[in-house]
């Protein structure tokens, strides 16, 4: 194996989900497993599909067309509002999508009488996040206006919390959730099949005892994958968070330096290249940088300091001396170096305890090497 790889471990992936699906359960809250950070890996997917997820959920049509070419048939929602480009693939690819604006609806409910089908449609409500959603205000024009549109129906309602404003969920905002799923019902004078209270962020919330009100739905990615709280970063307590490694190789040992002999001009050089740089030691240049993860999200190594990164040298200190040209070093990681290093071309998934290590696999496709171990 070379080059720097990420490990999956799909043992303490499916116990993550088994876990996570169990705790919620016992709130009558369902898990649609998210996709995304992972780029619709099938072997993950199916890992998360056996530790209890109900269905699964992707924001990019390019994982949900990776999942099906793997077979999997469960039912898959599209996160991320449509692009009017895409919405003929998004109806014979997903049974249901999040959406906010009515043009692209109409769109949706036009290929899918074309398909001869109806798509589920999940209206996005803006709860506080301030990415996307509809005012609650206005959600009763625009649910009747699905309502009386052919080739679609109104499946649920859904929120996002803590991801571009870092708005954590609360009581006061799920009930006021709560209250727009009973008045939606009302008004289409039908239960709603999927009231989505957000994703890993809102798992505290949930978790806490308090009534779930009408919340029957969690979109949860990070928790299962990572094992940890998004807002906070702290671990969950049973839940493993080295699911994931990354492991990168050293291509230079030697001491140097802390600091370069000449006077630097520029000071986002330095603060970018050597934010945390120390006195005469070893140093080690390991084969990993910019265009390959986001370096700030990595745990250091015990005995490790970060010196600095450029596009494709991850420069560190360390007091291990055994260390030397060839030997690897792994990494945990947060959400965004995670994601980042999922979808990094040269950087190799390597799926530990596969037990379907003999099906079909189109990762190369895709850019990205998948070994089965």
């Amino acid at each position: 194996m070379s080059g720097p790889r990420i490990e999956a471990d799909l043992v303490k992936l499916r116990h993550n989900a088994r876990i996570v699906v169990e705790r919620l359960k016992a709130q009558g809250i369902s898990v649609s497993a998210v996709t995304k950070a992972v780029c619709g890996e099938p072997a993950i997917a199916q890992a998360m599909l056996e530790g209890g997820a109900a269905n699964l959920a992707d924001a990019r049509l390019r994982n949900v067309r990776k999942l099906r070419k793997a077979g999997i048939t469960c039912p898959i929602t599209l996160l991320r509002t449509p692009m009017l480009s895409q919405t003929n693939e998004v109806v014979t690819l997903c049974e249901a999508s999040y959406n906010t604006e009515i043009a692209v609806i109409s769109a949706l409910a036009a290929a899918a009488i074309r398909c001869g089908t109806v798509h589920n449609v999940i209206l996005m409500v803006e709860m506080g996040d301030l990415r996307e959603g509809i005012m609650p205000k206005n959600l009763p024009n625009v649910v009747q206006q699905v309502e009386d549109m052919p080739g679609v129906i109104l499946a649920g309602i859904g929120a996002n919390f803590a991801c571009l404003s870092g708005i954590p969920p609360d009581a006061a905002k799920m009930r006021a959730l709560s209250r727009l799923a009973s008045a939606t019902e009302r008004q289409c004078a039908r239960p709603l099949q999927t009231i989505s209270g957000g994703n890993s962020a809102t798992l505290p919330w949930a978790l806490s005892g308090t009534s779930a009100g009408r919340i029957n739905n969690l979109r949860i990615g990070e928790a299962i994958l990572l094992g940890v709280a998004p807002v906070s970063g702290d671990r969950i307590n049973g839940l493993f968070t080295d699911a994931f490694t990354l492991v990168a190789e050293v291509i230079e040992t030697d001491t140097k330096p802390a600091s370069p002999v000449n006077n630097m001009t520029d000071p986002a050089w330095l603060r970018d290249r050597f934010t945390r740089a120390s006195e005469n030691g070893r140093r080690l240049i390991i084969a990993l940088g910019h265009q390959d993860t986001d370096v700030s999200g990595l745990a250091m190594p015990a005995g490790y300091g970060l010196v600095g990164v450029t596009s494709d040298h991850l420069v560190v200190s360390t007091t291990d001396a055994s260390l030397e040209v060839g030997s690897k070093v792994s990494f945990q990681m947060n959400y965004s170096a995670f994601m980042r290093a999922m979808a990094a071309p040269d950087i190799e998934t390597i799926l530990l305890h596969d037990i379907r290590a003999g099906h079909a696999r189109d990762g190369e496709a895709f850019g990205k090497q998948l070994v089965h171990v």
